[in-house]
């Protein structure tokens, strides 16, 4: 399985913010959204990423007063990424090694999309569904003359 099959079934919808912008308008749009991460770009270009992470870091540092704070000094400038191509088992390592929640979804220099390691989890959940789901009716379809033998405890 490869990112771009988690991002076909997920969308791939963007929620961006610049990196000029005010902290508590990203914040805003997080909550609004119900999301725990925003691409920051500019010019068209990656150029971070803002997640709960960075929030909560931000909050400790200015003892919770974001009002001035703009989103540069509190978002990651060299997120974790991954391409279309990537596949899912690498995308879970980098994901657990960095302890990244979120992952943006690059091709060509071009941004596609975010997943999350719930993305992921979901994606490994339901193949390993179907996998199951598959072999139960292989079994219980098993021809009467092709049964495996007894396995005969020792």
């Amino acid at each position: 399985m490869k990112v771009s099959d988690i991002l076909r079934i997920k969308g791939n919808t963007l929620y961006t913010v610049e990196p000029s912008e005010p902290l508590i308008k990203a914040l805003g749009l997080m909550a609004e959204r119900d999301i725990g991460s925003l691409v920051v770009v500019e010019y068209g270009d990656l150029v971070g990423i803002l997640t709960i992470r960075e929030l909560a870091n931000v909050l400790v540092k200015t003892g919770g007063n974001v009002k001035t704070t703009i989103v540069r000094t509190a978002m990651d400038d060299s997120p974790l990424t991954c391409t279309l191509e990537t596949n899912i088992d690498e995308v879970r390592r980098m994901m657990l090694n960095l302890h990244a929640r979120y992952m943006p979804v690059m091709d060509k220099g071009l941004l596609m999309g975010v997943i999350s390691f719930h993305d992921v989890a979901r994606a490994v959940v339901d193949s390993q569904n179907f996998e199951n789901k598959l072999l139960k009716a292989y079994i219980h379809d098993w021809p009467e003359g092709d049964a495996p033998a007894a396995v005969v405890a020792p």
